[in-house]
């Protein structure tokens, strides 16, 4: 989980880690379950697609809740 994130700066680091605790939470998971992992996961990649900030969360559920 955490190689994921080495390759972005502190800010992204940041905004992932923000986007998927918020995730989690409205669905009751906790982020080192396998679905807070692979959110980590779909949250660096659209940060590295350069996903709008104010988007990520949206972007991520969008991705996430049709699984």
């Amino acid at each position: 989980m955490l190689l994921s994130l080495i390759s972005l700066n502190d800010d992204e680091i940041t905004i992932v880690t923000d986007a998927v605790r918020q995730w989690c939470c409205e669905r009751k998971l906790d982020i080192d379950s396998i679905e807070g992992r692979h959110a980590i996961t779909v949250a660096v990649d659209l940060v590295q697609m350069n996903t709008d900030r104010d988007r990520l969360f949206a972007e991520l559920s969008k991705q996430l809740d049709h699984l």
